[in-house]
């Protein structure tokens, strides 16, 4: 049986002429005892939210994944399309992609992301055990990690939080091969994976991975950990290989046809390529069916813990209520500051999860109402990730994943470089996560230029599917909050301010106007000669500045766009009434201005910051860098 999906892998992989064959040879055996044994799935109903979640972190094993879910009967995948690996529009692609309903649980290919995203799982079906009962919410999450996945530094960060979570649910099968790319990963590692991992407070078994009794014996005593586990299996990368097992060889490129004939003569394998034996297939396919039967007669219907995908009617009125209230008396506030007040009225939506990077008090990312989950205890809502922006980013999608939960993590923007890979994963996969970012510009002051953000906004706006808001006020920030909670196919970033900020709305709206992306917040005039577009604590900034050529017979209109993202997927005319009114259109944001010549083009004004900060409080800085209303009405008069 472990064979069928050896020989799948390397006909698939040959066949595309790209491909790493090697991993799925050597764990084809583990995979196997586990599918057959122990994995609770439905491959008739791949979303039933009790099943085991099986995770592949060594994503460029994608062929053990394709094999094992073609086998048992999943409808996703066909021989068809296994033959086509890694061919256009094929779901069997390099790495795996994840598609709703398939069984492919989430996207892997940056090693270590599935280690991260398994944590997320595991943290994820303890909160829903805890509101559900574990009568109706009791699975597992497996995870099988390879030797680059445990170099990457994010696992460090996630198995120590799983550790400390004592997430007896979450089992790692470690595809213990001792080679990487380069060779032997003696040339680079000498870790000692037991102490490691006891240190983290995991149990830790090795065992053969090829000896089917050794493998079994190790499943069923990970059943019944009290901590996460970790099983060594010893395996031979491209097992069964005369001259490539065991090296490098059989890593990253097809084996070749020369080989792949000896392999086929050393495991006994009598069959053209792909072709499985009936006899073979039909076992792998009762699995299945039994698998299908169990689920079905254990699928209770447990309690959906959320009302919808939006936000209650009843909480709608408590935010239009504060809204109302701040426009009384307008003071400034950091924006910071207006998303706390915002999840103080939302935090008891059941399905939203909180956190922070060790960054709370500063993320404002906890009201008094939060419940923390602690080991042992998953009663509550928010996480204490601790200094792990890779970990907690990468957790953060493996919650969102499991279920309908909607995650919520904070940091400070300049530390999104550490969350990257995983905002782009979100991005793929199309998932509502939120990311709250603070200390969004060189407003934060004191801190200096190592954590002044500067290409940082650039640099998130690039990624596709990610919206980013910077809001201007109160009212900005309650409406940018509104739309991240209720769009379900897109991840959201939210840069807050530090320092407060003046108010650019001074009523409400019965619309939501930042659903659009920009919307003209200033008018000064009729006859208006110039266009100034500003987010974030730049936009009370325009709107002083436009007030004050006013004065001297210069009218203008100032455009708040707190999500480029959402303004670019406008109708066209709404776009033009935005950008074509005057010849000459200004951007003023602190933070790299190259891209907002879309906006202005090669004729406008782009008021920002080229260089990296400085270490001052923040206004001398803002002056340092003329982004001040003298300064940029000076420019704006030459230019007219």
């Amino acid at each position: 049986m472990a064979n069928c999906i050896r020989f799948l892998s390397i006909d698939a992989v040959q066949k595309a002429n790209s491909g790493h064959p090697g991993m799925p040879m050597g764990m084809a055996d583990v995979a196997t005892v586990l599918f057959k044994d122990f994995l609770k799935f439905n491959p008739k109903n791949p979303s039933w939210i009790n099943r085991d979640r099986f995770v592949l972190s060594a994503g460029h094993g994608s062929m053990l994944l394709y094999s094992l879910l073609y086998l048992t009967g999943y409808k996703s995948i066909s021989l068809n399309d296994i033959k086509n690996f890694r061919q256009l529009d094929s779901i069997c692609a390099g790495h795996p992609e994840y598609h709703p309903n398939t069984g492919i649980e989430t996207t892997t290919g940056p090693l270590g992301q599935g280690i991260s995203n398994a944590v997320g799982f595991a943290i994820a079906e303890e909160i829903l055990k805890k509101k559900n009962g574990k009568n109706k919410i009791n699975h597992k999450t497996y995870v099988i990690a390879g030797d680059g996945c445990l170099m990457e530094g994010i696992s460090h960060e996630a198995l120590s939080l799983a550790g400390h979570l004592k997430l007896k649910n979450l089992i790692l099968l470690f595809d213990n091969n001792s080679i990487s790319i380069d060779g032997p990963t003696s040339l680079a590692v000498s870790d000692d994976y037991k102490k490691r991992f006891n240190s983290y407070h995991w149990d830790y078994l090795e065992i053969n991975g090829h000896n089917f009794k050794e493998i079994f014996k190790a499943l069923k005593k990970a059943q019944k950990s009290k901590r996460p586990i970790a099983i060594s299996c010893k395996t031979t990368i491209g097992f069964g290989s005369p001259n490539k097992g065991g090296k490098a060889s059989s890593h990253g490129s097809p084996l070749g046809e020369d080989e792949i004939k000896l392999v086929r003569k050393k495991l006994n394998w009598e069959y053209k390529a792909f072709e499985i034996p009936k006899n073979l297939l039909n076992e792998w396919k009762k699995i299945g069916e039994q698998a299908y039967q169990k689920a079905k007669k254990h699928d209770t219907k447990y309690k959906k813990t959320f009302s919808s995908n939006s936000i209650p009617n009843s909480f709608k009125i408590l935010i239009e209520k504060i809204k109302n209230e701040y426009l009384k008396n307008p003071k400034p506030l950091a924006t910071r500051k207006s998303s706390e007040m915002f999840l103080d009225i939302i935090n008891k939506l059941p399905n939203l999860i909180g956190g922070s990077a060790d960054l709370t008090g500063s993320n404002n990312t906890k009201t008094k109402k939060h419940k923390i989950i602690k080991p042992g205890d998953f009663s509550g809502n928010y996480i204490h990730y601790g200094v792990r922006e890779h970990a907690m980013c990468g957790i953060m999608n493996g919650i969102a994943l499991h279920s309908n939960l909607i995650p919520y993590g904070g940091t400070f923007l300049i530390f999104s470089d550490y969350c990257k890979p995983s905002i782009r994963l979100a991005s793929m996969m199309k998932q509502r996560v939120i990311y709250v970012f603070t200390h969004d510009s060189i407003g934060l002051g004191e801190d200096g230029p190592t954590h002044q953000p500067i290409e940082h906004l650039a640099s998130l706006r690039s990624i596709p599917n990610l919206n980013i808001f910077r809001p201007a006020d109160l009212i900005e920030t309650f409406e940018c909050w509104e739309l991240a909670l209720e769009n379900k196919n897109c991840p959201s970033v939210i840069a807050l301010t530090r320092q407060g900020i003046n108010s650019v709305r001074t009523k409400n709206s019965s619309k939501n106007e930042s659903s659009a992306g920009a919307y003209e917040v200033l008018r000064t005039g009729n006859n208006i000669k110039l266009t100034i577009i500003s987010t974030g604590s730049e936009a009370s900034l325009a709107c002083k500045i436009s007030h004050k050529l006013a004065t001297e017979n210069i009218y203008s209109k100032v455009i708040s766009m707190p999500c480029q993202e959402l303004f670019d997927q406008q109708a066209e005319n709404y776009k033009n009434k935005i950008l074509t009114e005057t010849n000459l259109i200004v951007s003023i944001e602190a933070s790299e201005t190259n891209h907002w010549k879309k906006y202005t083009g090669n004729s406008g004004l782009n008021f920002g910051i080229n260089n990296f900060g400085k270490s001052a409080p923040y206004k001398e800085i803002y002056n340092h860098f003329n982004l001040n209303s003298e300064s940029i009405i000076k420019k704006i008069k030459e230019k007219l």
